[in-house]
């Protein structure tokens, strides 16, 4: 049981139908009613009567509302509390599936710090699916997260396209394909390949660039930034937006390289995610300052990634 559920069952209440509950709440309405249902389900009981004319609280959740009211009201207090105590000292939680982590990520956490020395920043790294429910849940603030050209944004969550650039292989430093210009997938498919485990984007990607000739995987792992570990290891190749390994420490002190993939023009983004909400508060509104701000520079200045600007509504 979450918090949020109490709270989305309090609005629906208060509003009389779904769809005017997730529009003061600024979430989906399918997301509303499967948060919902999921409360009913733990609970063995039908909260709310559906109808076409609108929602409203069931006999048996009638019942049981002045437990949920307390319950909210404890929430309430806790926070107040909390916030007397804590007044400057806001942790601010962001999802990651490990990309753009030493160009983007920690440069911004970096800065961040500068102006909020009393705050705490938390990196989780997690899938991209994990990410956009936890935004959702109210578990995360920010997310960053890769997509490719097609793929439709979630329309509940607030999308910003920070940069984009190009898959490429990633290689260590003396490997045989590091002699040539441009790698082939058929170069790939000879080597000991590190893959990314289903879930990361980079995993569907090698399915579209391979088909049906994969290579032969050795390894799979979590996250850009094990895999360049592996590669820099000498495990074998893996490929990965260039702007996860361009300026990366690895990359910097000769420990591992790219190569364009030949033949290939696929388009990635690396994409800030975060919820719906009328009132964002300051740290998150920083971070996410420091983290377009950087996005900029980067466009401006590396190579390997194009200049379009963030997109996105607000």
């Amino acid at each position: 049981m979450r918090i949020e559920q109490l709270e989305y069952l309090a609005a629906v209440t208060q509003h009389g139908s779904l769809r005017r509950a997730s529009e003061q709440l600024h979430i989906s309405q399918p997301a509303l009613s499967e948060a919902v249902t999921k409360l009913e389900r733990e609970l063995g009981v039908t909260l709310l009567d559906r109808r076409r004319s609108g929602a409203r609280i069931s006999q048996r959740g009638g019942e049981l509302q002045q437990y949920m009211v307390e319950v909210l009201e404890a929430v309430d207090r806790l926070r107040t509390a909390a916030g007397d105590q804590q007044a400057g000292h806001p942790v601010v939680r962001i999802g990651t599936v490990s990309t753009a982590t030493s160009t983007l990520l920690v440069p911004a956490v970096r800065e961040f710090r500068g102006t909020h020395s009393g705050s705490t920043v938390e990196v989780l790294n997690l899938q991209q699916a994990e990410i956009d429910q936890g935004l959702r849940e109210g578990i995360l603030d920010l997310g960053l997260v890769n997509t490719l050209a097609g793929d439709d944004p979630p329309t509940d969550l607030v999308s910003t396209t920070l940069v984009h650039g190009r898959p490429v292989a990633v290689l260590s430093a003396g490997h045989p394909l590091t002699a040539y210009d441009e790698v082939t997938p058929d170069q790939l498919r000879a080597e000991p390949f590190v893959a990314m485990r289903a879930g990361y984007l980079m995993h569907r990607f090698v399915h579209r660039l391979f088909g049906q000739d994969m290579p032969s995987v050795s390894y799979t792992t979590d996250g850009a930034e094990l895999g360049k570990i592996m590669v820099a290891e000498g495990l074998g190749p893996t490929v990965l937006p260039d702007y996860s390994v361009v300026g990366d420490p690895m990359e910097r002190a000769g420990l591992i390289t790219y190569r364009p993939l030949a033949g290939d023009r696929t388009s990635v983004s690396l994409v800030l995610r975060q919820r719906r909400q009328q009132h964002v508060p300051r740290a998150v509104r920083d971070l996410e300052t420091a983290l377009l701000s950087l996005a900029r520079a980067h466009r401006n200045g590396s190579t390997g990634t194009d200049r379009s600007e963030p997109n996105g509504s607000r």
